[in-house]
C-alpha cells in the first residue's frame, strides 16, 4: 500500500512539473513560431503555432546578411564569453583550491576580505574601473571586458565550498606518493569537481553573453559590439517587425542551450552527488 501511494504521488508531481515546464516554454515556443512567420502573420488571434505560410529564408537573410552586421557581434560575444569563461575556470579553481586545501599564513583573512568585496555592487565600482582601463589604454577593446570579467569572487566561493567536502585522504595519499601542489589540483581535485565546474561555466558563459552594461560603456566601435547591443540596434531598425526581432533573439540564444546541453550531464550528476552527501 506504501509503495501504492509513493508511485501515485510521483506521477502526481511528474505530471504537475510536465504542465508547468510547459507553461515556461510558451514563450519561447511563440519566439520560434514567430521568427517562421512572415510579419503580418505574427500577431494574428488566435495564434498560429504552427505557421499556414513560413518565411524563414527572408527573416534569415535579413538578420544574417542584412545592414546590421549580426555575424560580427556574433564572432565578438563568442570570443569575449568562451574566453572569459575559460580563465574564470582556471584562476577560480586555483584560488579556491589554494584556499581549501593549502595552508598559508593568513589564508582565512584573505579569503575573508575578498568575500566582503561581494557586497559592493558593480556599478559602485564602474567609475574606478572606467579610469583605470583609460589608463590601462584598453578601452574601446575587447580587451577590458576580458580583464573586468575574468576574475569572479562569488565563482571562487562556490568552488571553495565544494572542494571543502572533498575529502584530505586523496591528498595525503597523492603526497606520499610524491605529488607536488600542481599535481594534486590538475590529476584529483579538478576530475572530483567536474560537476561544480560545469555549473560555474553555464553560469558565467550565460552572464557574460547576456552583458549589457559593460559593452555599452567601454565599447565604441560597432564592429567590437557583442549580442546585447547588437540587438538593440536590431531594435532601431526593426521596431514594427516582430519577425525579424524574433529571428535575430532566436539566433541569439543558441550558443546558450548548445552549452546547456554539452554541460548538463555534469550539472545533473553534481545535483544528485550533492543530494547523496547531504
Amino acid at each position: 500500500m506504501l509503495v501504492l501511494k509513493k508511485n501515485v504521488s510521483k506521477i502526481i508531481v511528474t505530471i504537475l512539473m510536465g504542465a508547468l515546464s510547459i507553461f515556461f516554454l510558451v514563450p519561447f515556443i511563440w519566439m520560434l513560431s514567430s521568427a517562421f512567420k512572415f510579419e503580418k502573420d505574427v500577431m494574428r488571434f488566435p495564434i498560429q503555432w504552427i505557421p499556414e505560410s513560413i518565411n524563414v529564408v527572408y527573416n534569415f537573410k535579413t538578420v544574417w546578411m542584412g545592414n546590421v552586421p549580426f555575424y560580427q557581434f556574433y564572432f565578438n560575444s563568442i570570443k569575449i564569453a568562451l574566453t572569459v569563461t575559460l580563465i574564470t575556470l582556471v584562476f577560480s579553481s586555483m584560488a579556491a583550491y589554494a584556499f581549501t586545501k593549502l595552508r598559508f599564513k593568513g589564508r582565512d583573512m584573505v579569503f575573508l576580505m575578498l568575500i566582503s568585496y561581494m557586497i559592493i555592487p558593480a556599478q559602485a565600482t564602474l567609475i574606478p574601473r572606467f579610469m583605470l582601463i583609460r589608463w590601462m589604454g584598453l578601452y574601446d577593446t575587447h580587451a577590458a571586458l576580458i580583464l573586468m570579467d575574468m576574475f569572479s569572487i562569488y565563482f571562487t566561493f562556490l568552488l571553495r565550498q565544494f572542494m571543502i567536502s572533498v575529502n584530505n585522504d586523496f591528498i595525503e595519499a597523492a603526497k606520499i606518493d610524491g605529488a607536488g601542489y600542481f599535481r594534486i589540483f590538475w590529476s584529483i581535485m579538478l576530475p572530483l569537481c567536474k560537476p561544480v565546474l560545469a555549473t560555474v561555466a553555464i553560469i558565467k558563459f550565460i552572464w557574460t553573453w547576456n552583458d549589457y552594461q559593460n559593452p555599452l560603456i567601454f565599447l565604441l566601435d560597432k564592429d567590437l559590439y557583442t549580442i546585447p547591443l547588437g540587438m538593440a540596434l536590431f531594435r532601431d531598425d526593426y521596431t514594427n517587425n516582430y519577425a525579424i526581432m524574433m529571428m535575430a533573439s532566436l539566433s541569439a540564444i543558441i550558443p546558450l542551450l548548445i552549452v546547456f546541453i554539452i554541460l548538463q550531464k555534469q550539472v545533473i550528476n553534481g545535483i544528485a552527488l550533492g543530494g547523496v552527501k547531504g
